[in-house]
């Protein structure tokens, strides 16, 4: 079930409503049930898969608690195969066998190795990583096994952020719902104004600048350069407000029942460089990656060209967790490099820049841009596409004019000069919001009228301005 969709503007309320009016003691099978009816409305049968590692993991949780030397590390390691399994069946096999049989092809040998025709799981990268940290968190002694399964088995279908995060870990998380929550006016409130900001970002630019994008995308040598180079410009601000647009409901409708999600994004692209870009981008996955690989890599304990290997190491397993395509892997590569690259100026340059508002906005152009390039590969949909995009965009000898105007055929969606308006006012008021209100934009503020009065703008352009086409959040496919 889409957030942009009619059946959940259904679907939220009454879970919402359903949630408080019942007693505290039947509020988890409610919520585990809406969340079977969410995750659902997608392919029903891949529930099942849901459901086997939840079990494996309940289970392994308990034994692991309960065991004590080799046996409990070795339980851990059975838990994490099985989910680190499922992922790679559902989402990697397809990729290894299409690259062996191309492989043992070049050197003149068919080895003719079967593709399974499945689809992947949505959103099974995110509760696979969820699953695994609850596992790890108890063999490090950090969490109790939980032994309520209902309550164990809404930590990871939790529907909120079932499917795009954020990933949580079960510190933040499990206790919560054990906990009794009473209707609370503001705290509704805030989640809600926050829902509707996130909306916002979706449906009136990320989904308006993809109308550009993807025609861009699809055909990079038939547009002037220029062309280009908005449309990568476009796409940065495009995945920002969908992912963190997802991120913003996600939270929002959790916190309507009184749940606190982690904060997932902190103005990203206000960055002065891009150690600082990750540090605020999918927090909920950098710090994933930073706990559970690469402080057990040695993180930055070991030797400095091992640190920088680990470093290498944990960007691209991040670009692959992301799809089975070699243009992750190399975004993935493209940001590890960059990270040495700025580990190493941090410990060898000697040329200091001044902390004021010139050198500050030149550095946020910078990661910027930096950012924007490799954006390029994951968009693309191989990586000779996202070679000749940027080949293409460098030419600046091009005979085709430049133009705003572009028309999907197929879907009649146009961007023209309109559409440029909306999207540039649309992103003065993004960084304006984003600058004052803190990063999740839920701070129990005392302003009920200046609160109300943004919520009925935000929903008044919504209305106006959005692009209804219920398109799925690209995170969707991770």
């Amino acid at each position: 079930m889409l957030f942009n969709s009619f059946e959940f503007l259904i679907f939220f309320p009454v879970v919402t409503l359903l949630y408080f009016l019942l007693p505290h003691k039947f509020r988890w099978l409610h919520l585990l049930i809406a969340s079977c009816i969410f995750y659902a409305a997608f392919i029903p049968v891949y529930i099942l898969i849901l459901f086997f590692t939840i079990i494996i993991d309940y289970v392994a949780g308990i034994v692991i608690e309960k065991s004590g030397g080799k046996k409990k590390r070795n339980y851990l390691i059975l838990s994490l195969v099985a989910n680190i399994g499922i992922l790679a069946v559902f989402k990697y096999y397809n990729f290894f066998i299409d690259n062996l049989n191309e492989l043992f092809l070049g050197i003149d040998i068919t080895l003719n190795a079967r593709l399974l025709k499945i689809a992947l799981p949505i959103g099974l990268s995110f509760h696979t990583f969820q699953a695994m940290s609850y596992t790890i968190e108890v063999y490090r002694g950090n969490q109790k096994a939980e032994r309520h399964f209902g309550i164990y088995a809404l930590y990871v279908m939790f529907y909120p952020q079932l499917v795009a995060g954020p990933i949580e870990r079960p510190q933040n998380v499990l206790h919560q719902f054990h906990e009794k929550h009473t209707f609370n006016g503001q705290q509704f409130l805030d989640g809600f104004r926050l829902m509707l900001w996130g909306m916002f970002k979706k449906v009136v630019i990320a989904d308006r600048l993809s109308i550009y994008v993807n025609i861009i995308f699809e055909q990079p040598d038939q547009y002037h350069y220029f062309n280009l180079v908005l449309a990568a410009v476009f796409f940065s601000i495009q995945i920002y407000c969908d992912f963190s647009g997802y991120s913003d409901i996600a939270i929002g409708a959790a916190r309507t029942m009184g749940f606190n999600l982690m904060t997932n994004f902190n103005r990203p692209y206000f960055s002065k460089n891009i150690q600082e870009f990750w540090s605020k981008w999918h927090i909920s996955l950098s710090t994933w990656f930073r706990d559970y690989l690469y402080i057990s890599l040695g993180g930055n304990r070991v030797p400095v060209k091992r640190m920088y290997l680990n470093v290498a190491i944990v960007f691209i397993i991040s670009g692959f967790w992301h799809g089975a395509n070699w243009t992750f892997l190399i975004w993935g590569a493209i940001h590890a490099v960059f990270i040495i690259l700025f580990m190493l100026y941090k410990q060898y340059a000697k040329i200091k820049f001044n902390n004021n508002w010139i050198s500050n906005t030149i550095a946020i152009i910078t990661t910027f841009i930096m950012v924007t390039l490799a954006w390029v590969y994951f968009r693309a949909e191989s990586v000779s596409a996202a070679n000749s995009f940027l080949s293409h965009m460098f030419k600046f000898n091009e005979p085709s004019a430049f133009t705003f105007y572009v028309k999907n055929n197929d879907l009649g969606f146009i961007f023209n000069k309109f559409s440029l308006a909306v999207v540039a006012f649309s992103i003065l008021l993004m960084g304006i919001v984003e600058l004052i209100y803190p990063p999740d934009m839920i701070n129990n503020s005392k302003y009920i009228y200046r609160d109300l009065f943004f919520s009925i703008g935000i929903l008044t352009l919504i209305i106006c301005l959005g692009v209804f086409k219920q398109s799925s959040f690209i995170y969707f496919q991770f």
